[in-house]
């Protein structure tokens, strides 16, 4: 049988044909066929996972709480640590890592905003009654006059003829034909008081003028719609006038009575500036999620970058909230705290790609001074964390990183140490709210407020520390100044003086184990946190959704572990002036007199013994009277107020009584053997033996070690989160973006 050339074709293209078809369903995705059908252009209703069209390109939405940001459709929605391929350029910066940062910011903000809206309608309130009662007491005196004005007035009315009326006419009253407004307001308002016009909401339809500020339509037009320049916030502020002022009207006709103006309170602004904007996600979640903000200020270096915000803008419907602007970060700051407009931010956000101290001048000018939130961000940890580059620490941040576990620590006190100097050149001080040391970076927020008397105490709460990095890992505190209660004259009081402090409070070796000591610092000896602060961010929690908030038991951990981690004073000091009791407000002379913690592993390395529980050390702490807390920097430490000396005296009796160390185990010359006295015991004479002996009685009479386990157990009602686990690989900082598509 021959089978022409036409039919073996034919059976070829058919199986071809089939092959082809199955592959194409076995290997591309169904949405690829999806795609065959046109896509919605940018103003369709943001969802996550749509595939949107615009501008002839193709983007995929990403979602991140209530926000929608549109990422090229060729890029990953996770992208990877060290792109390759067509995944190299990333054109705009989105790191998910960060997702936990987000969200905490959203709640850091919404929760200081709360807080800082009930201020200012307390403030405005109080400044209501004010002039309510010199209103009245206005009111009061114009009666009077009216009363003898028209017993003067009686008998000149009745001899004075109509001609003579007209001659005799005040030049101030308008002429006949003229508009006449005869105004009735209410019998507390002096009209000559602007603020009451503005109060009350009473406006007058002719020859009514618009209060500053009014004249401008939106996008900050004025009515004769030139646009004008504005490197502030895009709302009015507090005492912004709640008036339309209203054009003078022509009617030729006089008119009784003027219009009254419902009076509607307007909304206290609340002004945010997103600094670095990068994608524009940030500006997008706080314009989302913080229902009082009424302006976001988003600006970024690159125009590219400023394209995709003002495009997420637009796929979000936010155009009202969000301003976005293309512009050095830093000279915009300045001209909102030295330029034309003097209306400074609520919130300043620093997020930068590495550090933020090249923006801290700046933005410590363009926070409102009267208690301003600063948002600061650095992810450079291999810096203020790390003994690698301490050169580069100290041209950053004014200060030598501590080497050691407690080295993130150190490196968020460096980082309040920069803020707090930067502010203090201006009379400007510093009260940190919350402090977190998270994954490769660190979070601070820190208020902002104009008091030069806070100012002075900034010496006395700025530290360098003694650190025996290279023994037992001791340290010990010197302060750079010291504030010093001093009685007043008459004896009834007493106030702060600012001294110069004693020094050193160290030796040059350790007084433990005799190794060299290095030095750290200057950094802030402060607390690190308000426990206020953290009590209503967690207290607002149960309201919000944990699938907004998708880092929502991340952050109930770690601020749980923030809050506990806060060592008071045990006892206060009646006699402060400042207190926190007597003012109601942050005290700037406090400090925190138990920074940093150790680790019980590290405890044990020193010794050469078996590593002690951390119960057990923590039963041996409380029995002794000293408290325990855990640090959110790390996992597995220990934060007390018990001295150094006693914590190596508990390391000794555990030695003793739990982990004996076999002979030899710890060589001569070394921290672990001049920390357990080896060479006082075996090398001294009698006389040195008894004298060894007699320090022991003395500290066993001082001193009764128990590691009790039970005591030191910590009960937890809930399971916290404390401290997360990197959930896949690549976990850190991604590639700085390119800015080109």
């Amino acid at each position: 049988m021959t089978i022409s050339n036409h039919a073996i074709a034919r059976y070829v293209n058919t199986k071809l044909s089939r092959v082809v078809i199955s592959f194409c369903h076995s290997h591309i995705h169904p949405s690829f066929f999806s795609t065959m059908a046109p896509l919605p252009d940018i103003t369709t209703v943001p969802a996550a996972d749509q595939h949107i069209l615009h501008n002839g390109k193709e983007y995929t939405t990403v979602k991140e709480g209530l926000a929608h940001i549109l990422v090229p459709s060729s890029a990953p929605k996770v992208p990877q640590a060290t792109p390759q391929g067509s995944n190299q350029p990333q054109s705009v910066f989105y790191n998910p890592i960060q997702q936990f940062n987000r969200d905490l910011s959203v709640l850091a903000i919404k929760a200081y905003g709360e807080n800082t809206l009930e201020k200012k309608t307390m403030i405005l309130e109080k400044s209501k009654q004010r002039l309510n009662v010199k209103r009245k007491e206005k009111k009061r005196k114009r009666e009077n006059d009216d009363l003898v004005d028209s017993s003067r007035k009686a008998g000149k009315l009745d001899t004075t003829t109509e001609a003579d009326s007209v001659a005799e006419t005040d030049p101030k009253e308008p002429p006949d034909g003229a508009n006449t407004v005869a105004i009735e307001l209410d019998s507390t308002m002096d009209i000559g008081d602007p603020k009451a016009v503005v109060e009350t909401g009473i406006y007058a339809e002719n020859g009514g003028e618009p209060e500053k500020g009014e004249g401008l339509k939106k996008g900050n037009e004025p009515n004769n719609g030139e646009k004008i320049e504005n490197d502030g916030p895009a709302t009015d502020s507090l005492e912004a006038s709640a008036i339309d002022g209203q054009k003078q009207t022509n009617d030729d006709t006089n008119t009784d009575h003027v219009p009254v103006k419902p009076f509607a309170p307007k909304q206290p602004s609340f002004t945010i500036l997103d600094a670095l904007s990068a994608t524009g996600l940030r500006a997008l979640r706080y314009a989302n999620e913080i229902p009082f903000t009424t302006s976001v200020t988003a600006n970024d270096l690159l125009p590219d970058a400023t394209k995709n915000i003002k495009m997420n803008v637009q796929h979000n419907k936010l155009g009202d909230k969000i301003q976005a602007i293309t512009g050095n970060a830093l000279a915009h700051m300045y001209n909102v705290a030295c330029g034309d407009s003097k209306r400074k931010y609520d919130v300043i956000d620093l997020d930068p790609y590495g550090t933020a101290a090249p923006f801290l001048d700046a933005a410590v000018q363009s926070v409102r001074e009267d208690g301003g939130l600063l948002c600061v961000t650095c992810t450079d940890a291999g810096v203020w964390a790390s003994n690698g580059y301490p050169e580069k620490a100290f041209s950053l941040y004014g200060g030598i990183p501590i080497k050691g576990p407690q080295s993130h620590e150190g490196g968020l006190r460096l980082i309040l140490h920069a803020i707090a100097t930067s502010a203090a050149k201006y009379g400007l001080a510093m009260e940190p709210l919350l402090s977190l040391s998270i994954d490769f970076y660190a979070r601070v927020f820190v208020k902002i407020h104009k008091s030069p008397a806070d100012v002075k105490f900034l010496a006395g709460t700025t530290m360098v520390v003694y650190n025996c990095d290279t023994g037992c890992g001791a340290w010990t505190t010197q302060m750079l100044g010291k504030n010093k209660l001093a009685p007043n004259k008459s004896g009834k009081g007493h106030f702060w003086k600012h001294v110069f402090a004693l020094a050193p409070s160290a030796t040059e070796n350790c007084q433990h184990c005799g190794m060299k000591t290095h030095l750290a610092g200057p950094m802030y000896a402060g607390p690190l946190h308000s426990p206020d602060f953290i009590k209503r961010i967690l207290n607002s929690l149960p309201d919000v959704s944990s699938e907004t908030y998708n880092t929502y038991s991340r952050i109930e951990g770690m601020l749980s572990t923030a809050l506990e981690e806060v060592l008071p004073p045990k006892e206060e000091n009646a006699n402060s002036p400042t207190a926190t009791w007597k003012t109601k407000r942050y005290d700037p002379a406090t400090i925190d007199h138990y920074p940093f913690f150790f680790i019980p592993s590290s405890l044990a390395k020193v010794v050469h013994c078996i590593t002690p529980h951390e119960n057990a050390l923590r039963g041996a702490l409380r029995h002794l009277g000293y408290r325990t807390r855990r640090s959110h920097t790390k996992g597995g430490c220990i934060k007390t107020d018990a001295p150094w000396h006693v914590v190596w005296e508990i390391m000794r009796e555990w030695v003793k009584q739990k982990a004996p160390i076999r002979e030899g185990a710890v060589r001569k010359d070394t921290a672990g053997y001049k920390i357990l006295r080896l060479g006082e015991t075996q090398e001294g004479s009698s006389q040195t033996t008894e004298t060894v002996a007699e320090k022991d009685q003395k500290t066993k009479a001082k001193i009764e070690v128990i590691f009790d386990e039970n005591l030191g157990k910590d009960i937890e009602v809930k399971k916290l989160v404390r401290y997360q686990l990197n959930p896949r690989e690549n976990w850190g900082p991604m590639n700085r973006a390119s800015g080109k598509e």
